[in-house]
């Protein structure tokens, strides 16, 4: 029986960052579903596709393979055969893919593929609706946010690092508006799972995180 950990929370919050780095101390398998859904994004973006083109949006999910591949232990994302791990983390995919997950076909496309990786062999998974959603009955939930303000700056800094200009302040408003989408739409809303344990990491380093998190875990397992 494989051991599920899902991890939920808004954009910019640290998730991916503390999954994997929680996947390599306890050798468990990190599955990142925000990288599937921004590879339909950038399908959607390279078709020209409007978000708010829902049947135009249905189509082209017909044509998208989202596969989840390791290579030296790293996940890698596959769009139609194609390793786009190292396009899918620009600003205008994020925006796509929070514009266009409200959509059920969407979620639809990807939640078996989810599902069966977490039946196979131990996880970590973040997203905005493991703990709620995908997998329910996850043996530990965490839901792990910060404030716009943080999530902003952390942002502002990653962007600077890559040799880019970003406005703080735009950063911030569209944090805001992904928060929004994400928390009220009709399909999975981002939400905390009444069993879930709440972390505010504006204020905490990763490795603090993390550590609170393996206690949480290694508690539970005591308990039972």
């Amino acid at each position: 029986m494989s051991y599920q950990i899902a991890i939920d929370g808004p954009a910019g919050a640290g998730k991916s960052t503390i999954a994997k780095g929680l996947a390599k101390k306890l050798n468990f398998i990190y599955v990142d579903t925000g990288a599937m859904y921004r590879a339909i994004a950038l399908y959607m973006i390279r078709k020209g596709i409007h978000a708010k083109d829902s049947a135009a949006v249905e189509g082209a999910c017909q044509e998208v393979e989202v596969e989840i591949t390791y290579q030296s232990g790293e996940q890698q994302v596959m769009l139609n055969g194609e390793n786009v791990t190292g396009l899918i983390r620009t600003e205008e995919v994020g925006n796509m893919t929070s514009a266009i997950s409200v959509y059920p076909m969407v979620r639809k496309k990807l939640l078996d593929l989810q599902r069966t990786l977490a039946a196979k062999a131990d996880v970590i998974m973040d997203g905005r609706d493991i703990g709620t959603c995908v997998l329910p009955q996850a043996d530990l939930k965490i839901y792990l946010t910060a404030s716009v303000e943080a999530r902003a700056e952390r942002r502002y800094k990653e962007l600077l690092e890559k040799g880019q200009e970003p406005v703080l302040a735009e950063i911030a408003k569209d944090i805001e508006e992904r928060d929004y989408r994400d928390m009220h739409r009709e399909i999975s809303p981002l939400k905390q799972a009444e069993d879930a344990v709440f972390f505010d990491s504006s204020n905490m380093g990763i490795d603090e995180v993390m550590e609170a998190i393996l206690k949480i875990k290694a508690d539970k397992q005591l308990c039972r």
